[in-house]
This record gives C-alpha cells, structure tokens and sequence, in this order.
C-alpha cells in the first residue's frame, strides 16, 4: 500500500465530485462521478455507493480502480490508483451509512467501496505528466 502525502490529502476536502473508473473482467471501461468519496486514512478511501450499477458489476469481477482528484482549489491534480473492497455488512458499512444519511437522508448508501491506495500519478500537462509520485 501507499500512503498519500499532506498535500495530497487536503485535495479531498477541496473536491465536489471524484471521477471514479472501473473495468470488467474484460477490461470494458466505466467511469461515473462520485459525490461522496472520503480518505479515511492516508492509505485508504470510502466511497459510497448509491447508485452504481456497472461500477459495482466491475469491482466484483476485477477490483482494480482509478479515482482522478482535481478541483479549482486544489492546485494540480493526481490520480489514485487501488484495490477495492465490496462491502454490505458490518461496522465499517454502517459507518458509512451513517454518515451518507447524516449529509443527505434520502441516500440509500447501498454499498462501502473500500479502496486501499495502491500508486499515484500526476496528471497535470507538461513533462511530469504520467510520473509517477507514490
């Protein structure tokens, strides 16, 4: 695992929506915008599923993620890559619930995806683009 550096971590308070790619077991790409996607630590992140339907058929044949971090505050941009864990039950899954339904009740937070960072790339133009930071 990889663990995000401050700088990139204070991203994630300035960031709305998250896209959020995912591939099939047949490497068919889906990319969808995600509202809540949360660092829980500097090695991992929540995101809620609310709503996924080719996302979540994906993670469960080929667990593999991309999540692109910009915003107009953030001053650049990265992208995470790492290992997602489908979760419906327990005490991490009805955490997150919790907090879903505390920002906006009538979500169902149907799922916890649960990325563990695994590498991180930048992606602004010029020649570091692609270069990978952790």
């Amino acid at each position: 695992m990889v663990k995000l550096e401050e700088k990139n971590e204070n991203c994630f308070f300035e960031v709305k929506i998250f896209p959020v790619a995912t591939a099939s077991k047949d490497g068919i790409p889906n990319v969808v915008p995600i509202g809540f996607c949360q660092l829980v630590d500097d090695e991992t992140i929540w995101i809620a599923d609310n709503f996924m339907v080719k996302s979540l058929k994906n993670l469960k044949e080929n667990p593999y993620v991309a999540i692109y971090v910009w915003g107009p505050d953030t001053g650049g941009c990265f992208q995470i890559k790492g290992k997602a864990d489908v979760i419906s039950t327990g005490e991490k899954f009805e955490k997150m619930k919790a907090i879903v339904h505390a920002a906006k009740p009538g979500l169902p937070a149907k799922t916890l995806i649960e990325v563990k960072i695994t590498e991180v790339f930048q992606c602004a133009p010029g020649p570091g683009a692609g270069q990978k930071l952790l």
